[in-house]
């Protein structure tokens, strides 16, 4: 398990990840941003693997997520993934580069072209160099190997200022079944697939369908879950690949065994989109955003991404200041029907806020920043009108996310 930093500057210790029999990985230099470390992966799964994927929902997607999209059915075997340009906003031609880099691949793979899925990252708008990644795709296909998971972690990185993975093994009629997953992200962060890239692979043997059952379910409550800036972006990706390779049974729907490996998965899926907020650009605090007694899920969720996507909230609580107001403000604004103010109660961590419309009348200034000052804080809400819970994970807004974002392309 992957112990993350409190802060964005903190220390981290990439976890010690398990092989996964079945999947490899290779990585090199393109250079096709800079040249100082890997920007390029190469994936590689059994031939027996199945494979699933969740994509974002930005109209705008980039070509290589129509190409992955269209070959996902194609019984996929490699995945390929690019950071440092994403191949977004490219037309017809940023198309003809991602499947030209597939039928690269294809070559050096000794495969069929449709058996790639290409995923790429990085800045929107720019011709792919596609010379660049044909060159030195055969240097990362003699890369394979079933060690270098924080070797990709790392070529995977834009902005991210930290290495993220997760592995875990759980076991299934006495054999170990392993679930490794890393995943970059840390701006344009705002759920609706959620706008990172996540490549998770397991050993288990499962069919294809119950695979996407488990990653839909998975990715619902995780990466669905997280927001750093509210910004979709055209490149999301989430895939998880099986190779078939454990001696544990087959899952199989009707078991007992199925729902073990959704959860775990769905565990993997969670502390990597945690990492994720915890690297958002310039964070420097991780908000959990509980919202109770909801009278539906999407109720829930649609109050606790009100608070998350607030430039006032996440200003606040950058600067630890306990304005309570616009936390207030933001689930009035929140579109729920019918909502009776006097039920509300809003905590931070255990202290209460609000209670009856308004301040809480035992509430001090003191105590509220008592919780503020802390790197981590959870923000509760209470409405009073069901059962529902849901929680929703955000960052701050600090001076260095607009730094990073004013910089990027320079």
């Amino acid at each position: 398990m992957a112990v993350y930093p409190k802060g964005h500057n903190g220390a981290f210790d990439f976890p010690v990840m398990h092989k996964v029999s079945g999947i490899t990985l290779g990585t090199t230099c393109a250079g096709i941003k800079q040249s100082v470390r890997d920007d390029l992966v190469v994936i590689a799964m059994a031939e027996q693997s199945t494979c699933a994927a969740v994509f974002t929902q930005n109209a705008f997607c980039a070509a290589p997520v129509h190409v992955a999209k269209a070959n996902l059915s194609h019984a996929p075997r490699w995945l390929l993934i690019n950071s440092g340009n994403a191949n977004a906003g490219t037309g017809e031609q940023g198309m003809q580069d991602a499947l030209f880099t597939c039928a690269k691949l294809a070559e050096v793979a000794d495969g069929s072209a449709d058996q790639v899925l290409p995923f790429s990252t990085g800045v929107i708008g720019q011709p792919l160099p596609v010379d660049k990644i044909a060159a030195v795709l055969p240097a990362a296909f003699s890369d394979l190997s079933l060690t270098h998971w924080e070797k990709a972690a790392r070529a995977i990185m834009t902005t991210d200022t930290f290495a993220k993975g997760v592995s875990r093994v759980i076991i299934i009629e006495g054999q170990p079944v392993v679930i490794n997953g890393i995943a970059k992200g840390a701006g344009m962060i705002h759920p609706n697939m959620a706008t990172m890239l996540a490549f998770i692979a397991t050993d288990a043997k499962i069919k294809q369908h119950l695979l996407q059952k488990s990653l839909s379910a998975a990715v619902e409550q995780s990466f669905n879950r997280i927001t750093v800036d509210g910004d979709t972006s055209t490149n999301d990706a989430c895939v998880v690949m099986a190779s078939g390779c454990s001696l544990a049974p087959e899952i199989k729907e009707d078991s007992l065994h199925f729902s073990t490996f959704a959860d775990a998965l769905s565990l993997v899926c969670k502390e990597l989109a945690e990492a994720i907020v915890r690297d958002g650009e310039g964070a420097t605090k991780l908000m959990r955003i509980v919202v109770e007694e909801a009278l539906t899920d999407e109720e829930a969720v649609g109050v606790g991404k009100t608070i998350a996507h607030s430039p006032l909230v996440k200003t606040a609580f950058f600067a630890s200041d306990p304005n309570w107001g616009r936390i207030l403000a933001a689930v009035g604004r929140a579109g729920v029907e019918n909502l009776e103010l006097d039920a509300i109660r809003i905590y931070l961590d255990d202290v209460c806020i609000v209670r009856n419309g308004g301040r809480a009348e035992d509430y001090t200034e003191a105590a509220g920043q008592q919780v503020m000052d802390q790197s981590e804080i959870t923000i509760t809400v209470k409405l009073g009108r069901g059962e529902s819970v849901q929680e929703v994970l955000t960052c701050d807004f600090s001076y260095d996310y607009v730094r990073i974002n004013a910089e990027y392309r320079t």
